[in-house]
């Protein structure tokens, strides 16, 4: 009777360990945007669960509170962001042969510096992208509407009525591309010429603002002429028949993408592997374009989108020669004394009034 009842012990622990395996849904730390159903559809359709939804506004604070002990599956940072989380040790590689939506993306974007881990994995996976350029008023200013310059900023005829993004990793980088200084690779002289140039540019500004609905307001008013922006501002003003334009000038104009990443120590790898590859599906893709304005990795499901949308953006549908042409936002070094300079330089900058 020994080997029967052994044999039925191992059963009934196998049939335990079965339900045990059941994890509870995985946690994606995200921006807002990015977490809206059509990123989460095939996911819920594979696992009949929903996701749990932590979303962020500030990679920082999101930096800040995965130290602190936060220990979500999967989160959302973007590629000039996520090698600080990589050296803190707070990621794993990603599989990409488990990733069916892989082959998709855009091979630029497949193959950006620093995120390759070997063995067919990498570190962040893109799912989105987008552009920091001026939108710019061609009724108020068609003298740079027209030469795409975007000396507007230093302008005098136009002091106090432009502003840029409150992020140092949109508007140093900005800046230091007008005095012919790459700030990703800038020697402690270039960054005082930098210093210099950004000093000289806080009289001009009306306010200092990511705030897509302030800029907008800001824009549609006539209160700015000109505003760095990413091209969801651009995008929101054309669709309201507003006369702007968003400037392209020689030699490309600045690109960020966001993506995915993996915590070192998922609740369930799978699902967090099939809730990266949910994010990156067509239906995401067309929805990333559609209705945020944004640009998707996905480059495969584009063919499903209209001409009227790649219009409104004013983008090309030849993605992948558009991406090739940009300059891709990266991790700035020295990120912290730039951070503590910037803050001190924009002290006196008035913030923009809601307006209902």
């Amino acid at each position: 009777m020994i080997r029967p009842l052994l044999l039925y012990g191992l059963a009934a622990l196998a049939l335990l360990g079965g339900c045990g395996r059941k994890t509870a849904p995985p946690t994606l730390f995200q921006w807002e945007d990015y977490a809206d159903p059509p990123f989460l559809a095939d996911y819920i359709k594979t696992y009949h669960e929903t996701p749990n939804i932590v979303p962020f506004g500030d990679e920082d604070e999101a930096f800040a509170k995965m130290q602190r002990g936060f220990k979500p599956d999967v989160m959302g940072p973007c590629y000039y962001e996520f090698p600080r989380w990589k050296e803190a040790g707070l990621l794993q590689p990603i599989d990409t042969a488990k990733l069916k939506n892989w082959s998709k993306l855009s091979p630029t974007l497949r193959h950006l510096p620093g995120i390759d881990a070997g063995g067919g994995k990498v570190w962040f996976v893109p799912q989105y992208w987008g552009n920091t350029s001026l939108t710019v008023r061609t009724d108020l200013a068609p003298d740079y509407a027209k030469s795409q310059s975007w000396n507007i900023l230093f302008d005098p005829k136009y002091k106090g009525r432009v502003s840029v993004l409150d992020g140092v990793d949109d508007t140093v980088p900005f800046i230091a591309r007008m005095i012919g200084i790459d700030a990703y690779t800038m020697s402690d002289a270039d960054w005082v010429k930098v210093q210099a140039k950004l000093k000289a540019l806080m009289p001009q500004l009306r306010f200092v603002s990511s705030d897509d609905t302030a800029l907008a307001q800001g824009l549609a008013s006539g209160e700015l002429v000109a505003a760095m922006s990413w091209r969801e501002t651009f995008a929101a003003l054309r669709r309201e028949h507003k006369p702007v334009a968003y400037l392209e000038p020689p030699g490309g104009i600045f690109t960020y993408v966001c993506g995915l990443v993996m915590h070192k120590d998922p609740s369930d790898e799978a699902k967090a592997l099939a809730l990266i590859d949910s994010a990156l599906s067509d239906q995401a893709a067309v929805y990333t374009i559609e209705h945020i304005a944004g640009g998707p990795a996905n480059l495969a499901a584009m063919d499903k989108v209209p001409d009227h949308v790649f219009a409104d953006l004013g983008i090309p549908r030849d993605l992948e020669r558009f991406l090739r042409n940009g300059i891709f936002q990266r991790r700035l070094k020295n990120k912290e004394k730039i951070i503590e300079a910037w803050t001190d330089l924009r002290a006196g900058v008035a913030a923009p009034v809601a307006k209902n």
